[in-house]
């Protein structure tokens, strides 16, 4: 059996889309799945990257193509009144599910939907009440408070770890020594369980290894 890695901010659409996708994509093979909440702005901000969100023209493109997707793939997506927000209230949360700095799929899917479900505000106070009320079994005794040190030192860990691993955004898998990203890396990483021989090709560490044409920036 594989073991996979799902790296997943609930500030992303793709993670929700790739949530929902997974069991469908990788049916019938044999694997687990652990889901390692990461900060997805730290991410990014390692590499210099604003994200979609940053780029105007782009932001658009994004929110309609992430609801048409939704749309495509029968996964029910509705753009949270504001977008992007702070995650961390939501990251912190799920995390006080957690001692080791993974998460159910209970939970995964629990915050998703309550940021892609409904067009309502993800940081909503009673709705981040409510969202504690559905999670409240799943919280473990060192955890309890999602506003304590605990479930902050796992986000900074999981972020770390994350970023020391090649991670660059999300959603992205892991699994073995190899890493996947994106909702469009699903067919992907379903090849690679199923041994495609591609992989032992020699293809995937020389793909990575053109030059650039472009002149390196000046310093």
């Amino acid at each position: 059996m594989k073991r996979i890695t799902f790296y997943l901010d609930f500030i992303s659409p793709y993670a929700w889309l790739a949530f929902e996708r997974l069991p469908e994509a990788l049916e019938g093979l044999s694997y687990s799945v652990t889901y390692q909440p990461v900060l997805l702005g730290a991410l990014l901000q390692q590499h210099g990257n604003p994200g979609p969100a940053g780029i105007a023209p782009k932001r658009d493109w994004t929110y309609r193509h992430v609801t048409w997707l939704g749309h495509a793939q029968g996964t029910l997506l509705q753009m949270p009144a504001r977008h992007p927000f702070n995650p961390l209230p939501l990251l912190r949360q799920a995390l006080a599910c957690s001692d080791d700095g993974l998460i159910n799929r209970f939970v995964a899917g629990a915050v998703l939907r309550h940021v892609w479900q409904g067009g309502r505000d993800a940081l909503d106070a009673e709705r981040l009440s409510a969202l504690a009320a559905e999670l409240s079994e799943q919280v473990r005794s060192a955890g309890q408070d999602p506003t304590g040190e605990a479930p902050k030192a796992l986000l900074r860990a999981n972020t770390q770890a994350a970023q020391a691993a090649g991670v660059f955004g999300v959603p992205a898998y892991s699994v073995d020594d190899k890493l996947f990203w994106g909702l469009d890396g699903l067919p992907m990483l379903r090849a690679y369980l199923e041994g495609d021989a591609w992989f032992a090709s020699g293809d995937w560490d020389s793909a990575p290894r053109v030059p650039s044409g472009l002149a390196p920036k000046a310093g």
